[in-house]
């Protein structure tokens, strides 16, 4: 048999069930599933250095264990010194094995390493089953070599489900071992 994430087979044994239980679903499709997991990190000095965003997919590549992409701006703004085609971002798609294996990750090992944590937010839902959480610094993953960092920088994590509603996508995160604040049931 080949090679299955933890949290994947998890997801397969025991969240579908207890969530189809919850929900009353008919079938077994209905129940949401984690479809894919998107990292954004917005290099705010880039328009001087140009380094940054190649210092920042770098990192983002170790961290997701895939290629960044750089993001080029759409737009010139004057007043941010942006030039239109100017890279400014760099942004990361994980779905299937890559996308479990980033999430046990984050929950294990990432988020324990936040100081002062207390859990997730819970009010960070769409209104149609995705959640975004905002990182402070990315030097919380283990991948990061603290000497090889120039400068401390955060970003966005979008978890998109296959969800209706927040509550369904809510009772799937936490059932996928999300550290949420307020634990409500």
């Amino acid at each position: 048999m080949s090679y299955q994430p933890r949290l994947k087979e998890v997801y397969k044994k025991d969240i579908v069930a207890k969530l189809r239980e919850q929900f009353n679903y008919k079938s077994i499709m209905q129940v949401p599933k984690l479809e894919k997991i998107c990292i954004n990190h917005g290099v705010g000095g880039a328009t001087a250095d140009k380094k940054l965003v190649d210092n920042a997919s770098k990192e983002m590549s170790l961290i997701a264990g895939q290629k960044a992409v750089v993001i080029k701006a759409k737009k010139s703004v004057s007043n941010f010194k942006l030039r239109e085609g100017m890279p400014i971002a760099a942004r990361v798609t994980l779905r299937g094995d890559r996308m479990y294996e980033f999430l046990d990750r984050l929950i294990s090992v990432a988020l324990p390493r936040v100081r002062d944590f207390r859990g997730i937010n819970d009010k960070s839902f769409d209104g149609r089953g995705n959640y975004s959480l905002g990182v402070q610094e990315h030097i919380i993953f283990p991948e990061i070599d603290l000497d090889k960092v120039s400068r401390i920088s955060g970003m966005d994590i979008s978890f998109v489900t296959s969800a209706n509603t927040d509550a369904e996508a809510l009772a799937l995160l936490k059932a996928l071992g999300l550290p949420f604040k307020n634990q409500r049931n």
